[in-house]
């Protein structure tokens, strides 16, 4: 990992203090600063610094399809109405083999985890065997999917 000096340090403590993602800080310490860092790197010195991220409320709109749906006092909350949306969620520590991980309700209520390995390779399993998504459902999983992890900083 790159030594930093502490004009530097407190530059990307400035930056975690505005707001700014890990991805961002990554961007700004190589295009403002020069030093070029992994991620994990930057993961590190944010942890070594003692900064906390600040996170952003964007992350809990991904669940209020799923809360409208709940607003009917006859609806039973434990079973999904049928012709849902596709709900994405990421976790805020990831499974230990991951990269990230979370999990998704399809539009049948059925639920699955899914996660990105370190090598990038994505991973979906069923919380009930042999079940299979439809192809829309796939396709507004992966959307969301894509749409949660850009919100994530990833």
């Amino acid at each position: 990992m790159a030594s930093l000096t502490p004009a530097q340090t407190s530059q990307v403590a400035s930056w975690v203090a505005a707001g700014a993602t890990l991805s961002q800080v990554q961007t700004r310490l190589a295009a403002e600063l020069g030093v070029t860092m992994t991620f994990m790197d930057v993961r590190f010195l944010v942890d070594d610094l003692n900064l906390t991220l600040i996170e952003k409320e964007e992350p809990k709109t991904l669940e209020e399809p799923a809360a409208a749906d709940a607003t009917d006092p006859a609806a039973d909350p434990t079973v999904p109405a049928a012709g849902g949306a596709v709900t994405v969620e990421v976790d805020t520590i990831a499974q230990p083999h991951a990269m990230v991980s979370g999990n998704v309700t399809f539009s049948d209520g059925q639920k699955a985890d899914w996660h990105i390995d370190h090598q990038g390779r994505p991973g979906l399993t069923a919380r009930v065997p042999g079940y299979r998504p439809t192809q829309e459902d796939i396709v507004e999983f992966q959307t969301k999917l894509d749409g949660a992890l850009r919100q994530a900083g990833f």
